[in-house]
């Protein structure tokens, strides 16, 4: 029913601030919200129907004179809209690919969307719109005009994938790595790899076939590939033939700089060498990933060099920066022990100088958190960078000759009475530190 109300006002809105006239107005609700009630607000503004969990509300907006019809009463609003969604997907008999990952999966889609739209209309997650909420949005942008889908999946808690998969529908998938990221909802990192597999586990149960893209390298991805599920492998061991795909760094003078080939049945291929706009040698990973997902899907070598040389990174991903007065490394959308560890080794490895970081705490580590963050400072007094500011009360008790910081406002203010001039800076943290404002004043 619903689908069929969809099909007569094919624009959704969760938003009773954007209600596009004959729209229909789904009312989510959350710990912190209810959308029930904004429903007749945003049937005041324009919305065609309003799809509620209320009853109470249905009754009121129908005793003050309203059109029964308006408003649909459903058990749970996300369900319907990921039903909705789901319902949405199945009318495009076009290959969906599911990514997900601890660390690099928006950057993998970027690059994966960037590749095949050098051959195929691609519809790709917007942003990192990759929850149960972004998920059915992105899923409901579907049209007729594409040619095959790329869909974002993120996780904080044990089940997330599978609801995910379960309403995206992927036909093939992408895990890019496992690591220690928001251990406070999936208990370890064993809940880690248990969660991100579930990607694996849908598509292994899929009766029309499948496809699974794995790094051959990671010790943690590969025995849980399920058997009978077709699958390409990439690899970073450049002597590999055994595996599609082989690539390795070339250099990092600040830019990733790479080359690969492709493997057959004839034996290894040529080698093609990219230059970059990526900071930092782990996304070598990445951009094989977004290789050998090309190859699967026909683009040609040269134009999957072209693809990649020409992307450009955003969103606090791996930005290298010049402003008037420093070279940014700008990597503040997310932290976590894995990918921490991996930008410090990078910064480390970059041949310039002078260095300075400016680094946010760790979030949503649970109980692992305080000895993280000891493990953090560590690994940084072993790092020899000229200046080391840390932000957050995580880093309170830990005994270090780095100057610290409660929040990001005293950096800012920090900043103001005396910037760092001259200096790369690496700036990185978890998303509620806010780094990413500082930028701007650097």
């Amino acid at each position: 029913m619903l689908y069929d109300l969809y099909r007569q006002h094919p624009v959704v809105t969760t938003d009773s601030r954007q209600c596009p006239a004959g729209s229909i107005f789904i009312a989510l609700k959350g710990d912190n919200f209810d959308g029930n009630r904004f429903a007749a607000q945003a049937l005041d503004k324009g919305c065609a129907v309003a799809v509620v969990s209320d009853r109470n509300v249905v009754d009121d907006y129908v005793a003050g004179g309203g059109q029964p019809g308006r408003m649909v009463l459903v058990p749970d609003t996300l369900q319907a809209f990921k039903d909705l969604a789901r319902e949405h997907r199945r009318q495009f008999d076009i290959p969906v690919i599911g990514i997900t990952g601890t660390n690099g999966k928006t950057t993998t889609k970027e690059l994966i969307h960037a590749v095949l739209a050098e051959r195929y209309r691609v519809m790709a997650t917007e942003g990192n719109f990759n929850n149960d909420v972004g998920v059915p949005k992105t899923l409901l942008r579907l049209s007729a005009e594409h040619d095959i889908a790329v869909v974002e999946m993120g996780a904080s808690h044990p089940g997330d994938i599978a609801t995910l998969a379960q309403t995206a529908e992927p036909t093939c998938g992408l895990i890019t790595n496992v690591g220690k990221a928001h251990l406070l909802g999936f208990g370890s990192f064993e809940g880690v790899v248990r969660t991100k597999g579930e990607l694996y586990d849908y598509l292994a149960s899929r009766t029309d076939g499948a496809h699974i893209f794995v790094n051959a390298d990671n010790p943690h991805l590969m025995p849980i590939v399920p058997t009978g599920v077709s699958t390409t492998c990439y690899t970073h061991n450049a002597g590999a033939t055994q595996h599609r795909v082989c690539g390795e760094v070339v250099a990092c003078d600040p830019l990733l700089r790479l080359r690969w080939r492709m493997n057959d049945e004839g034996g290894a291929g040529e080698w093609h060498a990219v230059d970059t706009h990526l900071i930092g040698s782990y996304n070598l990973d990445n951009v094989l990933a977004a290789v050998t997902v090309g190859l699967h899907f026909g683009v040609t070598p040269e134009q999957i060099c072209h693809a990649v040389e020409n992307y450009t990174p955003s969103n606090n991903r791996s930005q290298l920066t010049t402003t008037e007065h420093n070279h940014l490394i700008v990597d503040a959308y997310n932290a976590n022990p894995t990918s921490m560890e991996a930008a410090l080794q990078n910064f480390e490895l970059m041949a310039v100088q002078p260095k300075m970081a400016i680094l946010g705490a760790m979030r949503e580590l649970g109980d692992s958190g305080p000895a993280e963050h000891q493990r953090m400072v560590e690994r940084l007094q072993s790092s020899h960078f000229d200046q080391v500011w840390l932000v957050g009360g995580e880093f309170d008790s830990i005994d270090c000759p780095f100057r610290k910081f409660a929040d990001v406002e005293q950096v800012k203010a920090a900043i103001a009475d005396c910037r760092p001039e001259g200096y790369y800076i690496l700036i990185k943290g978890s998303n509620s530190t806010r780094l990413y404002q500082l930028p701007e004043l650097l």
